[in-house]
């Protein structure tokens, strides 16, 4: 069975800056497939490859078969699509707005269309009478997350899919999901919050600096292993409690704060959590908090100790030295550090084409050239 998504060697490149490096993903049909990474790690330039927002500057994209350059409008509608940075203005309400989408999207009726992205508005409780101009990021939100989802498309590409929703909206947008994989659809979603991912996720693609890092099932990837810990334990030595809790397996980076009888501690935990919870047992136990890591750390562990260490050390070296950056002209890729030719300016992803020299930058310039030529 072919895949709903293939990737081969993609690259994308800004100027001299290099948004994705010989990235290659395949999507099975029928699954969801998480791709996470910190801000600036190529998601979003990704996505846009697929429906052809942006184009790649080498490499091969194939979406449901086809080359997302040539598929044109009948690839489109197989396709719902939410993007990173949603713009909803305009007087038209709610109604109006999917009424046309559901016209265009041209993959089944239009009316039936129009009552699945009803019933989808009572399940996200957004008011489509209101103009989407005057709703909130959240409903707005809401409103792009219905018109993706209510024509039933082959595929569902969902950039951030969750920012600006609430706990329980964010709920039922997964169960959304779940139901799309239930019913045969491939939904391919972003995120850099690793719950949603684990949640929902079949598959998943960790990636950082247009590169990926790591690929698998969820459990393979071990990603909801670590976890820090934060404790007030009552104590009256606290010096051979801290001491029993360097030996509590797992357990690392142990921060203890001592303050009239009361211990904090803090830490990371990896791999099981009930030695720690054991080790508590003997105390009085005010406060606990176990909480999931930042992605960038889960991804610096994914690299491995040895790759955080060299980047760490070059970015200390580059802060001594001031090290330049190269000029507009330069190409990245032939510097002798692998892990330099990757570095992405986190806003050049955002753009849509990147320009060494602002528009402000030109016409200041012209207005200069300008008053010149009048003295």
């Amino acid at each position: 069975m072919t895949d709903t998504v293939e990737i081969d060697r993609l690259h994308k490149r800004y100027g001299s800056r290099i948004a994705l490096h010989e990235l290659g993903l395949h999507v099975r049909p029928g699954t969801v497939f998480g791709l996470i990474g910190p801000n600036g790690a190529g998601k979003t330039t990704t996505l846009r490859t697929l429906v052809d927002v942006i184009r790649p500057s080498s490499g091969t994209v194939r979406v449901l078969g086809e080359d997302p350059r040539h598929g044109g409008a009948a690839l489109r509608r197989r396709i719902g699509y939410v993007p990173g940075e949603l713009h909803l203005e305009g007087r038209s309400s709610g109604h109006r707005m999917l009424s046309f989408y559901a016209q265009v999207s041209g993959m089944r009726d239009a009316a039936t269309t129009l009552r699945t992205g009803r019933d989808l508005a009572d399940r996200l409780g957004v008011d489509l009478s209101r103009p989407v101009r005057t709703l909130s990021k959240g409903n707005k939100q809401k409103v792009g997350l219905i018109q993706a989802f209510m024509h039933r498309p082959e595929l569902l590409i969902l950039d951030e899919p969750t920012s600006g929703l609430d706990p329980l909206v964010q709920r039922e947008f997964l169960q959304m999901v779940r139901e799309a994989r239930d019913a045969g659809q491939t939904v391919l979603l972003s995120s850099h919050v690793l719950s949603e991912i684990q949640q929902t996720a079949d598959e998943v693609a960790v990636l950082a600096n247009g590169r990926v890092v790591a690929d698998g099932d969820v459990a393979s990837l071990r990603l909801g292993s670590i976890r820090r810990v934060r404790v007030e334990i009552s104590t009256t030595d606290a010096a051979a409690t801290r001491a029993g809790f360097d030996r509590v397996p797992g357990l690392s980076g142990i921060d203890a704060t001592d303050a009239d009888g009361i211990l904090q501690l803090s830490g990371t935990i990896e791999g099981a959590i009930d030695p720690f919870i054991k080790a508590l047992a003997p105390f009085e136990v005010r406060d606990l908090t176990v909480e999931e890591p930042d992605l960038e750390e889960s991804v610096l562990r994914l690299y491995g100790d040895s790759a955080a260490s060299a980047a760490s050390v070059r970015s200390r070296g580059e802060r001594r030295t001031g090290a330049a950056e190269p000029d507009a002209g330069s190409a990245v890729e032939t510097r002798a550090d692998p892990a330099v030719e990757t570095r992405v300016d986190p806003a050049v992803e955002t753009r849509a084409e990147a320009r060494v020299e602002t528009r402000a930058e030109r016409r200041t310039r012209r207005s200069m050239r300008d008053g010149e030529g009048r003295r």
